[in-house]
């Protein structure tokens, strides 16, 4: 297993720089000027000219994509154009919060969707069953900005039972997380319920129910855990999409993490800033799927890696 996670760990190394190349070229081909925004509307041309040579956005990309990588190999992400500060802390400093919301909403909805999407098989073309696949239908089609106004309009203003905004507290979690969550828990629970259906209908599942276990013990004991794998790949990979969903959701409910980082490091053409946080982003993925990859040994032994 350990030269398996190496043996990945170096093929995504070539992943990683095309990574940086690629924001590298995209963050450049933003309309405006870093300088320009640096050193203000009212700002000279000499000025403006002086702080483009600080920088070292007077140079060729090619050199500025060379010294960008120099710096990377060197554990230097750069420094923040707004702020002045290394972007290495400024984009760490963000980090938590944004694990703290994700971590968060994928416990919501691996636990609720499981939990649906296993009940709904043990009862197919029921009530519940209709009414929880139309459910997530709904959170599925339902985009993050619009349920998370929806939602802070609700609880928030009409009610008054919940924070608008901010993160003072761990009250501050309920909306945004549920907000992020939402359509994981609708794929969760759809996928698991096609997954368990699918394994409900196997042989040593019959077996079972004839050797006279409970519905319970047929389910849980055997049928969820031979559907785990799937299931196990599904919510690794919802990992990754509610880090990128974060974005929305913390731009929403002003929530101080990497995405709303993003966000006002876009408007304000800091580059080196952008850069760094789409390549954490990048290696959390990486590392997202190395684990969800391990994960299947311990769900299922029988897997191998060679």
């Amino acid at each position: 297993m350990i030269q398996y996670a190496v043996r990945r760990l170096l093929l995504a190394v070539p992943t990683l720089f095309g990574v940086t190349l690629l924001v590298f070229s995209m963050v450049r081909m933003l309309p405006g000027d870093p300088a320009q925004a640096m050193a203000g509307v009212h700002a000279t041309q000499e000025y403006i000219e002086q702080v483009r040579r600080t920088l070292g956005l007077d140079q060729p990309l090619h050199v500025q994509y060379g010294r960008f990588m120099i710096g990377l190999f060197r554990g230097d992400l750069g420094t923040s154009i707004r702020t002045g500060l290394p972007v290495s802390r400024e984009v760490w400093s963000r980090m938590v919060p944004t694990l703290e919301l994700t971590l968060v909403s994928l416990f919501l909805a691996t636990f609720f969707g499981v939990a649906v999407g296993v009940i709904s098989s043990t009862k197919p073309y029921s009530v519940f069953d209709y009414t929880s696949m139309f459910g997530a239908l709904v959170g599925l089609s339902a985009p993050v900005f619009w349920l998370g106004l929806m939602l802070m309009l609700l609880f928030s203003v009409r009610l008054g039972w919940l924070p608008a905004a901010g993160r003072s507290g761990p009250i501050n979690l309920i909306l945004p997380s549920v907000t992020l969550a939402a359509s994981s828990v609708a794929l969760v629970a759809r996928f698991t319920r096609s997954t368990m259906l699918e394994v409900m209908r196997q042989d040593y599942v019959n077996t079972a129910r004839a050797k006279g276990l409970r519905q319970r013990a047929v389910v849980l004991r055997h049928a969820l855990r031979n559907a785990l794998i799937p299931i196990v790949t599904i919510i690794g990979l919802r990992f990754g999409a509610l880090l990128s969903g974060a974005v929305l959701t913390e731009t929403v409910f002003a929530w101080p993490g990497v995405g709303r980082l993003m966000v006002d490091s876009i408007s304000a053409r800091d580059y080196p800033v952008v850069q760094g946080a789409v390549l954490l982003l990048a290696l959390a993925f990486v590392v997202i799927n190395l684990v969800v990859d391990l994960l299947y040994g311990v769900v299922n032994p029988r897997i191998q890696y060679d």
